[in-house]
């Protein structure tokens, strides 16, 4: 993932429901572009009673994401290395786990 779909990721993971959105316009009324507006800086919030995280609160739980999904790659590694190791061929694996 990019760091705007990580951005994306995070803040759906820290509400429920369709809570932000991205501005279209800056203060001034300039339209930003669609590749620039998926920042912390251009989040919206479009949901009644959402409340905005803190930029350090979205950076965690972006870091938190990440972590988590570096782990599940670890764990799958490992574990297709241990059936490996107890005899199992690459095809055996790759049926079993998909990897």
């Amino acid at each position: 993932m990019n760091e705007q779909q990580w951005l994306s990721f995070a803040l759906i993971k820290m509400h429920t429901g369709a809570w932000f959105g991205w501005k279209k316009e800056d203060d001034n009324g300039n339209k930003i572009p669609n590749d620039q507006r998926m920042t912390y800086a251009n989040i919206k919030i479009i949901k009644d009673g959402a409340t905005m995280p803190s930029e350090a609160e979205v950076n965690a739980k972006i870091q938190e994401l990440k972590d988590a999904e570096a782990n599940a790659i670890a764990k799958k590694a490992s574990g297709k290395q241990k059936l490996l190791d107890l005899g199992l061929s690459e095809e055996e694996v790759k049926a079993l786990i998909g990897v």
